[in-house]
């Protein structure tokens, strides 16, 4: 059985915007800006939780910006394809282009915001794109003077999604990545939470006639990204909500499962966005984790999130 602190396995009930700041239709940057501030305010207790859904819910929130991201690469997988590709292969396997794009925002939620040239040849080459040294050293640099600039959070996040399509136009989706990162570091969060890419075709970046997307170093971005933000932070609370309630459900019938590798499982689906039908561990077979699963469905404590009745995949 997992053994979690009392204060991390009933936390809570998470915080939301206030409705006030949801209004739409901000008359101008400033506005806008307000607006911002307050649903980071409410986002930003939520960035630190140490509660036990954490981990499923910023790996949801990586699926539904890598779910957006593939509309940006010209490419059709959606949020279960992506999950298939990740959850599905071997281990070791390479998970194909979309899956590599859905990993680097998976690792955008698991490490700290630091953007050395390392870690930006490594994501750089998991989206797909082709940057060279100089250019990596450069982008790392401007990071770093954005992060001392003291420029407030939505702001520098923008600014670095300009930077990166003036630099290399062809690179939109590292600018969505990094302006999370970015975003991140300017409000000294210890992880960031991927939200912008999610809105990137929203109303959100839309002109006022709601015709042409607004796109980074466009007029208006900085103004478009503060509502964004807005929406992102107040989707972010919702299902964060709604996972602390799954996942209270779940703790709850842990006393009831027999199963002796259950407490592994349990920590897989707090953790992670989908588990395996199939999974096997130290403590437990397949055909065991299958009937486990089949028992925490029973409980209503998980749900079937494929739709197949083979390749399983299960989660909060």
């Amino acid at each position: 059985m997992i053994r979690l602190d009392p204060a991390t396995a009933s936390p809570a009930q998470p915080p939301t915007v206030p409705a006030w700041a949801l209004v739409a239709g901000a008359a101008n940057e400033a506005d806008a800006a307000f607006q911002a501030g307050a649903a980071l305010g409410v986002l930003d207790s939520l960035s630190r939780t140490q509660a036990s859904w954490a981990g499923a819910w910023r790996r949801r929130l990586a699926l539904r910006c890598a779910a957006a991201s593939m509309r940006l690469a010209g490419r059709s997988e959606d949020a279960a394809a992506l999950r298939d590709a990740w959850h599905l292969r071997p281990a070791g396997a390479d998970p194909g282009p979309a899956g590599a794009i859905y990993g680097a925002w998976r690792q955008l939620a698991a490490e700290p915001p630091v953007a050395n040239t390392d870690r930006l040849e490594r994501i750089v080459d998991q989206l797909g794109l082709h940057w060279d040294a100089t250019a990596r050293a450069a982008l790392s640099t401007q990071i770093d003077e954005l992060g001392r600039s003291q420029r407030p959070a939505p702001f520098a996040a923008a600014a670095v999604a300009a930077h990166v399509v003036a630099m290399r136009p062809d690179s939109e989706l590292l600018a969505w990545w990094l302006a999370d990162l970015v975003l991140a570091q300017s409000l000294r969060w210890p992880r960031p939470l991927p939200l912008l890419m999610a809105q990137a075709f929203g109303p959100a970046f839309r002109d006022e006639a709601g015709g042409k997307r607004i796109r980074p170093a466009d007029k208006s971005f900085e103004r478009a990204v503060c509502l964004a933000l807005v929406k992102a932070a107040a989707e972010a609370c919702r299902l964060a909500a709604e996972l602390s309630r799954r996942a209270e459900k779940l703790l709850a019938v842990a006393p009831r499962l027999r199963a002796k590798g259950a407490g592994d499982v349990i920590f897989l689906l707090l953790s992670e966005d989908a588990v395996s039908g199939s999974l096997t561990t130290k403590n437990l077979s397949r055909f065991a984790a299958r009937r486990l699963f089949d028992r925490l469905q029973q409980l209503d404590a998980v749900r079937e999130l494929s739709g197949r009745t083979t390749f399983r995949l299960f989660g909060l």
